[in-house]
């Protein structure tokens, strides 16, 4: 077991970065409401490097790219709308595991950790995306971008899964990859642990701070 999870009670993990590579199906919903704008696509390059901090926020850097300057909120909704209706046809399609991923939450669940995600995806996408990559029956529960009225890097949503399994921040572990992840952990109380290989906008993780950095999550147990 590696050692941050001492007196760990409850682990919280991100989605997108952490658990999953989900950017070349994001990328694709990107480049399909691009060319629907008659816009030029982005690719899956960019799109690594916007990924993280929401659905509305990936179109809106997207558009951005595109168009040279900030888009309208008039442009922006549509845009967020169209690519939602993308990313909702096939959920999953092109979404992997990370290696080390499965070991890590058999592990855990083996030894009768609570799990819980914490993503800034939007909540309607979360349930179908984990039945399809065989990971539905590991979280005890699921909160969205959409699920609270902040979203990370706020702390609320962490707190909130603390006071849900009444378990103290400070015996609670934030396992995520990027600056957002470890910003939320912290402010929250929780221990925090980062893997390197997720998005984090060009940025090394481990700049942010965390208590403990993993190459793949087969590491932490």
């Amino acid at each position: 077991m590696h050692p941050i999870l001492h007196d760990i009670r409850l682990v919280a993990f991100d989605l997108d970065g952490t658990l999953i590579d989900s950017v070349p199906e994001l990328a694709a919903a990107v480049d399909m409401t691009l060319n629907e704008l008659g816009l030029p696509e982005a690719g899956e390059q960019k799109a690594r490097l916007w990924v993280g901090n929401g659905a509305l926020k990936l179109v809106e850097r997207a558009l951005a790219d595109a168009l040279g300057e900030a888009p309208s909120p008039q442009r922006l909704e549509p845009a967020h709308q169209r690519f939602l209706h993308h990313y909702g046809r096939e959920v999953g399609a092109r979404t992997h595991l990370y290696p080390g991923v499965r070991e890590c939450l058999d592990a855990l669940r083996e030894r009768g950790l609570p799990l819980a995600l914490v993503t800034n995806k939007p909540s309607a996408f979360i349930a179908p995306l984990l039945e399809k990559l065989g990971l539905a029956g590991y979280f005890a529960l699921c909160l969205g971008g959409d699920s609270l009225p902040e979203k990370k890097p706020h702390p609320a949503p962490l707190l909130h899964v603390a006071a849900h399994f009444d378990v103290p921040p400070s015996a609670c572990l934030m396992v995520g990859d990027s600056r957002h992840d470890i910003a939320a952990g912290k402010a929250a109380g929780f221990r925090t642990l980062a893997v390197p290989y997720g998005y984090n906008h060009g940025e090394p993780v481990r700049d942010s701070g965390p208590e403990g950095v993993v190459e793949s999550l087969a590491e932490l147990v």
